[in-house]
């Protein structure tokens, strides 16, 4: 699967970095003079976290960082978009004294 954030979208974007020669003429230069263009690529931040849903299903979400500095997921769950808390899931048999003390 892409390297692409499941709630806001974020990917790879590409660009380009342009190599300069020269004093800028603000320093008593003549001015700086482009000698190249490379591209390159802006990679987001995007990590895959176990996601405890409202509905007490655990999945695996690739999210940006900024999701999860957030804390917050905005998604379509049962045909509407709905909005609730980021609670990362614990492993193996954690899980049923998660769902113990949602109750």
């Amino acid at each position: 699967m892409a390297r692409r954030c499941e709630v806001t979208g974020k990917g790879t974007t590409a660009g380009k970095t342009i190599a300069r020669r020269g004093l800028p003429k603000k320093k008593g230069g003549v001015g700086l003079k482009t000698t190249g263009h490379t591209k390159r690529k802006f990679k987001s931040n995007i990590q895959k976290v176990r996601v405890l849903l409202p509905n007490g299903t655990v999945t695996r979400m690739k999210l940006a960082t900024s999701v999860i500095k957030r804390g917050l997921i905005t998604m379509n769950l049962e045909g509407r978009l709905q909005t609730f808390p980021l609670v990362k899931a614990m492993r193996g048999r954690n899980r049923a004294f998660v769902n113990q003390n949602a109750e």
